[in-house]
């Protein structure tokens, strides 16, 4: 919308009056051509096959752009060019134990009526979907039962793959798609190892994960995704604690003592301490105290961007006796502004002034514990989102301290990695390591086998 916005205002549409169809829909059909036509994993040739993902429920206003951009595009690419996959619940009946189709009959419809018909169904359900509700979707829904999917639950997610191949799901897409020529069996040798693997652990690790969003473990999703590749990558299973940071503050020791009670003996219990990314004051204090509990009894700790902010200002707090110590962002008015706003960062403007993306990370000791958690590169390159950094002026007191910065940006004086001398396992980044993590490549912050400290 911004681009066409941009366009209007720059006279490119001759002062035709601007549309959904065609301006917005020519658009989004633009910069899906524009995305599959750049080269991937290294190639120097466009990828076989462009997938796009639109989400939401069929019918929703806000999707309508989309749905008539891929109408068109589908139209213009032809069908050995264009494979439309629908996704849809297949509920069941508590009482009667029935697997109803009327929801897929009903969102097939509604969107063979926008211009679009389903080449294959993909559909969740909790059991594997008997013969008789795949040939009532057949029928209804105009597609052939081979091309009709099944993602029942499983054990775990990595199963998903699995239970495709062995619906052939690859060749119905190969098929619709006319590259039968070029492709070949799929290999999830490795990844079939994998899903087994993690079926048949037994231990497992008991993470706190202390943040404001517990509620919605949702929030934490791409934090804990790289639980779970650490995890199985150390042959254990991860079994995650939520602690509601505001639950370890002492106001709440008055307000609500037993859950008071219950967050601290969840901290105490658990082998690890993990502080992700947030915005705003709330629970503040509860993670102080749990990054306090970390560093004084030696528990593991590693602080994802605002958890590595907590690291600083608990340190300068505890340990430097700067009691007013905080960050710019909860207080504009403390004489100890240990975490800042960046200076190339508007403050009265929050929307996309952030500092995001790939940005590269500089090793300022590299002897230290995450250079080698990383291999001893002379740097690394991660994912960015934050718009307040340490101040530099308190970095020489914090190192004398104990907390060694042993990352830095390319100026030197950003500071993005830290961590506590004389502890087995205190970590903080500046950056976000879970975004890179994969099932057979997980994330070293969240790893760290290759010293041992897993």
């Amino acid at each position: 919308f911004q681009s066409v916005i941009e366009k209007e205002r720059k006279g490119d549409y001759l002062g035709k009056t601007v549309q959904v169809v065609p301006h917005v829909t020519d658009e989004i059909k633009q910069w899906i051509q524009s995305v599959s036509s750049v080269p991937v994993d290294g190639q120097t040739r466009p990828a076989d096959v462009c997938v796009i993902e639109l989400g939401g429920t069929v019918g929703d206003i806000e999707s309508m752009p989309f749905i008539e951009a891929l109408r068109q595009l589908s139209f213009s690419l032809g069908k050995d060019n264009f494979c439309l996959i629908h996704v849809s619940l297949v509920p069941v009946l508590g009482v009667v134990g029935e697997q109803k189709t009327k929801p897929t009959q009903h969102s097939v419809r509604e969107l063979r009526a926008l211009g679009l018909t389903p080449d294959l169904l993909a559909c969740r359900s909790a059991q594997p979907l008997i013969g008789s509700a795949k040939e009532k979707l057949s029928q209804f829904c105009h597609v052939p039962v081979e091309n009709i999917l099944n993602i029942h639950d499983v054990p775990n997610i990595w199963h998903v793959p699995l239970i495709l191949r062995n619906q052939k799901a690859h060749e119905a897409i190969i098929k619709q798609l006319n590259l039968s020529r070029s492709a070949g069996p799929p290999e999830l040798r490795d990844w079939t190892l994998m899903a087994e693997s993690y079926d048949n652990l037994s231990t497992s690790v008991k993470i706190a994960l202390v943040g404001k969003y517990t509620n919605l473990s949702d929030s934490y999703l791409s934090v804990v995704k790289a639980l779970l590749h650490a995890s199985v990558a150390c042959s254990q299973k991860p079994s995650i604690q939520w602690v509601s940071a505001s639950d370890l503050e002492d106001a709440t020791a008055a307000s609500a003592p037993d859950a008071h009670t219950k967050a601290w003996e969840t901290l105490k219990g658990s082998s690890c301490i993990l502080i992700p990314g947030g915005f705003g004051d709330r629970g503040i204090s509860g993670m102080i105290l749990a990054a306090k509990y970390a560093r004084e009894n030696k528990v593991p700790y590693l602080g994802i961007c605002l958890g590595m902010q907590i690291s600083v200002i608990e340190m300068s707090r505890h340990v430097l006796g700067l009691g007013n110590a905080d960050s710019e962002e909860f207080n504009t008015d403390t004489p100890d502004c240990v975490v800042m706003y960046m200076p190339e960062v508007s403050k009265t403007h929050l929307g996309n002034t952030m500092r995001l993306g790939c940005r590269r990370t500089f090793f300022r000791k590299p002897d230290c514990l995450t250079s080698k958690l990383y291999g001893n590169p002379p740097h690394v390159d991660e994912r960015h989102r934050h718009r307040y950094e340490v101040n530099p002026s308190f970095v020489p007191m914090l190192e004398n301290a104990g907390l060694q910065f042993v990352g830095c940006d390319e100026s030197g004086n950003r500071m993005e990695i830290v961590e506590l001398q004389d502890h087995p396992f205190y970590i903080g980044v500046q950056f976000h390591p879970e975004f890179k993590s994969r099932p057979r490549k997980p994330s070293p912050p969240f790893t760290g086998s290759d010293t041992g400290s897993d």
